[in-house]
């Protein structure tokens, strides 16, 4: 009986203590600052994936708009891939997995060797995020990659060949 009134006596002291609540806060927000921070960081890995994809369409497209042939369609893919049309290894690539194979030339209208558009587009490419829920939990229908799909059309200022 002695026991059991100390134990009565000492509970509400007990309940009050406050010792430890700031761990068991801690184990309840860590986890979901872990995952705003990856959702933030992931989501800025897409934006700038997108946007060098973007800018390298666009580079192409302004290096084809310059050239009277289509000779130059591969120095044209290994500019969109590499930035330099000369050479270009899978190491110098702006983003990692595109190859030449991901590079689409399209010529429209205008006379033969000088159109009056040229499309440069990114085909068959996948965006692989760092922190996949398919890699993660085994479950491929669960995955986050998103194709990605940038192009660029550019007009020719004049349908007059300049030779």
């Amino acid at each position: 009986m002695k026991a059991s009134f100390k134990i009565m006596r000492r509970l509400p002291r007990f309940l009050r203590s406050e010792r430890g609540t700031q761990l068991v806060e801690l184990a309840i927000v860590l986890p979901i600052f872990v995952l705003m921070f990856a959702a933030v960081a992931e989501f800025g890995r897409f934006f700038y994936t997108y946007t060098t994809l973007t800018k390298a369409t666009r580079v192409g497209a302004r290096y084809l708009m310059s050239q009277p042939a289509n000779l130059v369609d591969n120095d044209a893919r290994r500019l969109v891939i590499c930035g330099n049309p000369t050479a270009c290894t899978d190491a110098d690539a702006v983003v990692s997995g595109l190859t030449m194979d991901n590079v689409k030339i399209d010529r429209a209208g205008g006379a033969p060797g000088f159109p009056d558009t040229i499309k440069v587009r990114i085909q068959d490419f996948y965006y692989e995020p760092i922190f996949d829920l398919g890699k993660l939990t085994g479950n491929a229908s669960l995955s986050l990659k998103i194709q990605l799909t940038p192009s660029t059309m550019m007009q020719a200022t004049s349908t007059t060949p300049v030779i």
